[in-house]
């Protein structure tokens, strides 16, 4: 059949985007940010507004209202370094000349493919949440989980509403066997028992994803201690600790003893014999002495609690390649291009499909991890 049948990579485009979007998880839960700005490719840096926080006070007829700023001019820097995309040979799918054909040989498994690749880096940003409740390597199962982790967004002032929830599947198959979610007398819907489904519990929009991930702790030791004569002062954000027989990683969690503080590793120094530099988050919130011993978190499944601001999705389309045919279409801040060009190197024609985007966490405050 020839090629010129062949249907055009414009149908292409716009028949994957809404499969794309109907797949995405983690994107859809948070703040997304897209302007319609074409940029080069990979690694490029954008300025992102960050959402607006605002916080209410009982109204005190005495002194009357105190007026918040409203400082919509903060921005951070977000780097497009994740390039999502599906690359065939065009002779693969080139006698595909209708749309039900195509979304079978490419559209539908190139929109899952890149789903899944976007979900699992968003849900990589656990990372940076010094906060959680529960036990590691313990699957929650029971109520109080759900309180627990609320109670950790209530104590940062989170705002209640738009509070979401992904678990992995061992934690959603505890939740399915709980009384009060699938007891229509209880919960008042049977739709737990029925669809799977356990909706809105204390306040959280509870989704699965498959891909939450699995931190394996880095740090190990006999005592892992805070290692300086003097100690350290409330504030900093980089200590040395010695009694290591591994490293930390990014994303290791911690407590330093005589501080109820969580921290969180955001960036780990080199290994010398058994002592290392840790920068992590939130900075100390005591003074800290020689000698305290710091207890690491042990390896976990990261399951999230989270408002949408905590986070942030960001994507630019990209520039059409030269000398090929391309067509990039977005829509509610997701864009996608495809192309189809030749290899001249393998001689051999080919067919493209690629989102760019970033993820940054805005708020880590405004998120917390339940330990499974």
């Amino acid at each position: 059949m020839a090629t010129n049948s062949f249907l055009s990579v414009k149908e292409i485009a716009r028949q994957l985007l809404p499969r794309l979007m109907q797949n995405l998880g983690f994107p859809n839960l948070i703040y997304q940010d897209y302007s319609g700005d074409f940029v080069a490719g990979k690694g490029a840096t954008v300025q992102v507004k960050k959402p607006v926080v605002l916080t209410a006070s009982e109204f005190d007829s005495g002194a009357g209202i105190t007026a918040q700023n409203v400082d919509d001019s903060k921005t951070v820097e977000v780097t497009l370094d994740k390039l999502a995309t599906v690359d065939v040979e065009f002779g693969a799918v080139s006698l595909a000349t209708d749309v039900d054909s195509l979304a079978r040989i490419f559209v539908e498994p190139a929109a899952i493919a890149i789903a899944e690749k976007i979900n699992s880096d968003g849900l990589a940003l656990y990372k940076d949440i010094p906060y959680y409740t529960g036990a590691a390597a313990t699957t929650p199962d029971g109520l109080d989980d759900f309180a627990l982790a609320s109670k950790i967004l209530n104590d940062h002032n989170v705002p209640v509403a738009g509070r979401n929830a992904v678990w992995n599947t061992a934690a959603l198959s505890k939740f399915q066997q709980l009384d009060a979610l699938v007891n229509a007398e209880k919960a008042g819907s049977t739709e737990a028992l029925r669809a799977g489904s356990i909706g809105n519990v204390f306040g959280l929009n509870n989704y699965m994803l498959q891909g939450v991930k699995t931190h394996t702790t880095g740090a190990a030791g006999t005592t892992i201690a805070v290692d300086l004569t003097a100690g350290y002062s409330a504030g900093v954000s980089t200590i040395h600790v010695d009694g290591l027989s591994s490293a930390f990683v990014k994303g290791d969690l911690f407590s330093i003893a005589d501080d109820t503080t969580q921290y969180v590793v955001t960036t780990p120094g080199t290994l010398s014999t058994a002592d290392q530099d840790i920068t992590f988050y939130p900075p100390l919130a005591k003074d800290t002495a020689d000698g305290k011993v710091i207890t690491v978190v042990a390896s976990h499944a990261a399951n999230m609690v989270f408002n949408p601001g905590a986070f942030a999705f960001v994507t630019r389309p990209l520039l059409a390649p030269a000398g090929v045919e391309s067509y990039t279409t977005s829509y509610n801040g997701i864009t996608v291009r495809v192309v189809r060009g030749y290899n001249m190197q393998y001689k051999k024609e080919m067919l493209s499909a690629d989102v760019l985007y970033g993820y940054k966490t805005m708020y880590p405050e405004m998120a917390a991890i339940v330990l499974g």
